[in-house]
C-alpha cells in the first residue's frame, strides 16, 4: 500500500472530468493535478513540442513524490505514452478514444469523434478504430475545431459562442446518422450540455473518464500501490499559468463534474454569477515546469 499522492495531468482543466472520475473510483487516494494552462492548448503544436511539454509536465509531479500519473490529456496521450513509460518507473495510465463502447452500442452503424488536431494525428484514434470499428462495419466520421478547448477554458462551455461551433462542426455527423458521439478530449465532457441544447437525444454521449479510472484503480492494486484509506482523499492543484485567473474556472468545472467541495482545500470563494451564491475556489499554486 502506498499512501503518496497519484498524480493527474492535463494540457488545461478539461482533465478535471476524469479527476471527478477518479475520486468515485478511488475515494482514498490524494490526487495531485497539474495543468499546463501556460500552453494550453496542445492540439495544434507541433508532435515534438507536445512530447517535451508533456515530459516536463510529468517531470514535475514525479518530482513531488506522486506514485503514478494518469495523463488525463487525450492529445499528450496520442503522443507521448511510450516516451514517458520509458522515462520514469512509475505507472503511467493514459486515455484511449471511448471507439470501442461506441461500436458495441450503435444502432444506425454510424459514430462520430469529437476530437482536436492533435488527437486526430495521433495513432491511438486509428489504432482503436482499426481493431474495433473497422472489424464491425461501423463507419467513424471525425469532427475538429480548434475554438472548443480554449472556450472551456475561460469558463465558456455553456456559451452562445460554443452552442455555435458545436452546431458547424457536428451537424454532418448528426446528418449522416451517426447514434454515438465519442468526446475524444477530456475538455469535452464539459460541453455536453452544449450539445444536448443543440442536438437534444441525437447522439450517446461517450467519453473515456470512467475506464480509466476503473484501469487506474487496476493498475494500482496490482502493483500494491493503492492507498489504504477507503475515504478522505484529497485533492491539490498545481498549473503553470496564473492561478487567480484559473481558480473560479476550475470551481466552476468540479462543481459541474460533481466534485463535493468538501474535499479541497479551500482557496476562498468567488460569486457565481448565474446562481449569485458564494462558490469555493480551490487552492491552486503557480509553478513553472
Amino acid at each position: 500500500m502506498s499512501d503518496a499522492p497519484l498524480g493527474v495531468f492535463d494540457s488545461g482543466v478539461g482533465g478535471l472530468s476524469v479527476l471527478a472520475d477518479l475520486r468515485r473510483a478511488l475515494p482514498g487516494e490524494d490526487l495531485l493535478y497539474l495543468a499546463d494552462t501556460a500552453h494550453v492548448p496542445y492540439g495544434a503544436r507541433p508532435d515534438d513540442e507536445i512530447r517535451e511539454l508533456t515530459a516536463r509536465a510529468v517531470s514535475a509531479l514525479h518530482a513531488r513524490g506522486v506514485k503514478g500519473v494518469v495523463v488525463a490529456c487525450n492529445t499528450a496521450s496520442a503522443f507521448s505514452l511510450g516516451d514517458l513509460r520509458s522515462r520514469f518507473d512509475m505507472p503511467v495510465i493514459g486515455l484511449v478514444p471511448a471507439v470501442k463502447p461506441a461500436v458495441l452500442s450503435t444502432r444506425s452503424g454510424v459514430v462520430g469523434v469529437l476530437a482536436t488536431p492533435g488527437t486526430l494525428r495521433g495513432t491511438l484514434l486509428a489504432d482503436v478504430i482499426r481493431e474495433f470499428a473497422d472489424p464491425a462495419g461501423v463507419r467513424v466520421l471525425k469532427a475538429v475545431s480548434t475554438e472548443l478547448v480554449p472556450l472551456v477554458e475561460a469558463g465558456q462551455a455553456d456559451s452562445a459562442r460554443a452552442r455555435e461551433v458545436l452546431r458547424d462542426v457536428l451537424t454532418p455527423v448528426a446528418q449522416a446518422g451517426a447514434d454515438g458521439l465519442v468526446l475524444g478530449c477530456t475538455h469535452y465532457p464539459f460541453l455536453a450540455g452544449s450539445i444536448r441544447a443543440e442536438f437534444g437525444d441525437t447522439f450517446t454521449l461517450l467519453d473515456s473518464g470512467p475506464a480509466v479510472a476503473r484501469h487506474t484503480r487496476r493498475v494500482l492494486t496490482e502493483r500494491g500501490l493503492l492507498s489504504g484509506r477507503e475515504s478522505g482523499g484529497q485533492e491539490h492543484f498545481l498549473v503553470t499559468g496564473d492561478a487567480a485567473r484559473s481558480a473560479p474556472v476550475m470551481a466552476a468545472l468540479l462543481a459541474a463534474a460533481g466534485m463535493k467541495s468538501g474535499g479541497l482545500a479551500a482557496g476562498g470563494a468567488y460569486t457565481d454569477g448565474q446562481s449569485n451564491r458564494a462558490v469555493p475556489l480551490p487552492r491552486i499554486e503557480s509553478i513553472q515546469t
